[in-house]
């Protein structure tokens, strides 16, 4: 979100030749949206876009049970959030849609570690 309250400033985010979103879209967007809005479980997808975890090593890294990861995970996965392969008796999750890969990175960007809003980044010069 740009800082500036300018009505103009918002529209050059938006390309005029977009399409107004469907209600499917919406719905689906706001279902994403609400599958990520749990702390524990953005942080595992926020872990699982940085690399491949089993979930004993997810349930250590975001301190909660083996139980509620798993729960966690299942949920994500059936939305098509992440994947799964299995190595042995290991399943390793991982998340392979670039789509989601650059959700996680802009929601990060644009927040500081103090939970604050970030600042924006300067123009860069053309």
């Amino acid at each position: 979100m740009p800082n500036s309250s300018s009505p103009d400033a918002s529209r050059t985010a938006l390309s005029r030749r977009d399409p107004e979103p469907t209600r499917a879209q919406l719905s689906a967007g706001a279902a994403t949206f609400a599958l990520l809005a749990s702390p524990p479980r953005l942080h595992l997808v926020w872990l699982i876009t940085h690399g491949a975890y089993d979930v004993g090593t997810l349930a250590t890294r975001v301190g909660i049970s083996i139980a509620t990861v798993s729960q966690h995970l299942s949920k994500l996965r059936l939305a098509g959030v992440i994947t799964v392969r299995r190595e042995g008796r290991r399943h390793f999750y991982t998340v392979d849609d670039p789509h989601v890969l650059t959700l996680v990175e802009q929601i990060f960007d644009h927040i500081a570690p103090d939970g604050s809003l970030a600042p924006d980044p300067p123009p860069t010069a053309p």
